[in-house]
């Protein structure tokens, strides 16, 4: 197994709420049991440590109900 982990930056629309925020953790936790999730509900970032494709992520998101994608800086 891969154990590289790699560190994204993600605009994800949608997020209204603590609710929302959970619900983002919980998806991107699904995919990495283990990866560090920081979410700026406010500016409606989402910074991740992972070892999961950030196409993956972006996907997972998408399918509950989020957009997603993935920034640079």
């Amino acid at each position: 197994m891969d154990d590289t982990r790699t560190e994204l930056l993600m605009r994800v629309e949608g997020m209204t709420c603590a609710g929302c925020t959970e619900a983002v953790r919980r998806t991107i936790r699904r995919l990495d049991p283990e990866a560090a999730v920081a979410v700026d509900l406010e500016r409606g970032r989402v910074a991740v440590t992972t070892r999961a494709q950030s196409l993956a992520i972006a996907d997972a998101l998408t399918k509950a109900g989020y957009t997603a994608t993935a920034m640079t800086g």
